[in-house]
């Protein structure tokens, strides 16, 4: 049994710590235009609000424009700068949203009052959506005081079991916005239970397959390694007490997730004991995509859209 190892050129991840940081990234390449589907919704007008105030968004909004006048009046908004196109059918203003950002008036879609199947339908519409021909996956990206710069997980939020396939999409989504977002050679650890390829777990044999893709040129420069266990991926002293050589560990800028349930109970747990703070953005679309819930706080929805315009950031350019 043999661990997959290797590196694609020396380096590491630009380091950003922390969202302001990120935030501060975001506003020295801005302003980027945001296209928000179903707009009409008090929550995620007050954080375009913010992004507004922070001089990194023009918004274009699509749903009810006398809802979202209201509200834009509540809030206190720039109105001069918000552009509002009328319709006030969810699925339509959808539609709509999606087709502003394909046609590159904009570059982030953004959720507002509308379903997420509903949006997802839009996006994904074989004809006027914003297909790639790669799996759409979830990047979500994590704050700690425990750890020296943001963190980057795929997937936990979309795909429940990848396969080796899906995980090279899932890898190639979270490392072409990584690249746009300026992360240069992230590090990337490959999570399995634990670091020895093991045909009865098949995540160390993924984990090594990936790791051979990379050898080979199949994703955006990075260094990656795996399988890697967890304390292996965060605890150098752990690796040199195992006797393994490794340059990502105690240092990674990416996980991947072996399944869906692996990334989102470790999310959940550093937001629950770990006051962790965090963002998320659906990749795999010809433009990054917000998806967030009613339940995301209005910093979650801030960091979020932060993320996904630095995200497309070189596809503004």
């Amino acid at each position: 049994k043999q661990r997959g190892r290797s590196q694609r050129i020396s380096g590491g991840g630009e380091e950003v710590k922390n969202f302001k940081e990120l935030i501060d990234k975001v506003k020295s390449q801005g302003p980027f235009t945001i296209a928000v589907a179903a707009a009409d919704d008090r929550e995620v007008l007050g954080a375009v609000k913010l992004a507004m105030d922070l001089g990194f968004v023009n918004p274009v909004l699509v749903g009810d424009e006398d809802k979202i006048k209201e509200i834009i009046n509540e809030l206190n908004m720039d109105a001069g700068k918000c552009q509002i196109v009328h319709d006030s059918d969810a699925a339509s203003a959808a539609a709509k949203a999606v087709s502003i950002v394909k046609s590159g008036e904009a570059q982030v879609l953004v959720k507002g009052m509308v379903n997420t199947s509903v949006y997802m339908r839009a996006i994904l519409n074989r004809d006027n959506g914003l297909r790639t021909g790669r799996l759409i996956s979830l990047t979500a990206v994590y704050e700690m005081p425990c750890y020296h710069k943001l963190i980057f997980g795929t997937d936990s939020g979309i795909n429940t079991a990848p396969n080796l396939e899906q995980k090279k999409d899932i890898l190639t989504n979270a490392l072409l916005a990584m690249e746009s977002m300026g992360f240069q050679n992230p590090k990337v650890a490959v999570l399995a239970a634990n670091e020895m390829v093991d045909p009865k777990i098949p995540a160390t044999s993924d984990a090594a397959a990936l790791v051979e893709m990379a050898k080979e040129g199949a994703f955006p420069p990075c260094i990656i390694e795996g399988p890697l266990s967890f304390d292996i991926a965060f605890d150098a002293h752990a690796a040199a007490h195992k006797g393994i050589e490794s340059k990502v560990s105690g240092d990674p800028d990416l996980l991947v997730f072996p399944n869906i349930e692996s990334g989102n109970m470790l999310g959940k747990s550093w937001l629950q004991f770990n006051q962790a703070k965090w963002a998320g953005i659906v990749l795999g679309a010809s433009s990054p995509v917000v998806l967030g819930s009613r339940s995301d706080t209005p910093e979650i929805k801030l960091n979020s859209i932060a993320l996904g315009c630095l995200a497309a950031a070189n596809q503004k350019k």
